[in-house]
């Protein structure tokens, strides 16, 4: 069943800390390095509540629930400033097209924001849900890259991107 027609994205919070919790898990962060330590996640929560101009982060709902996280930050990317784009969607809401939605919203989001001429993300070219999610959101396939992610690893991952 596709429940994408409810998703919203609300503002990132002091009481989204649960969700972070969640998302870290080792089988939503197997294509990432791994989960992170509790410190480096009050270190990654304490920099999504002040992004300000440089990105949002938000929790992804549907139909009132809280189902996952996205969101948009600065990078430099190949000389240029561009913004990027990452999420997890809880496993029980998998496969329901609210990644697809989430996305979605998420690139008209940064489009408003007005800063930078792209979203791209890069997801690890042997995460195939991921990489659907990019082409069913209207991202372009730009090719392989090697992506440091994260700092001070070196992961094999499609460079994905939509111009705004």
């Amino acid at each position: 069943m596709d429940s994408s027609t409810d998703v919203t994205l609300a503002p990132w919070s002091e009481g989204d800390f649960w969700l972070l919790e969640r998302t870290n898990a080792p089988e939503m962060t197997d294509h990432l390095g791994g989960p992170e330590s509790e410190e480096q996640l009050v270190d990654r929560h304490r920099r999504y509540l002040t992004l300000d101009e440089r990105g949002r982060m938000f929790r992804i709902t549907q139909g009132g629930a809280s189902v996952g996280t996205i969101g948009y930050w600065e990078r430099e990317w190949r000389g240029r400033a561009v913004w990027e784009t990452g999420w997890g969607v809880l496993p029980e809401f998998q496969g329901r097209g609210i990644a697809v939605a989430a996305a979605r919203l998420a690139v008209e989001r940064a489009r408003a924001a007005g800063r930078h001429p792209a979203v791209h993300a890069f997801p690890s070219v042997d995460h195939p849900a991921s990489n659907t999610i990019c082409r069913k959101a209207g991202f372009e396939l730009l090719g392989e890259v090697d992506f440091e992610y994260p700092k001070g690893s070196w992961l094999k991952s499609n460079d994905w991107r939509v111009e705004l």
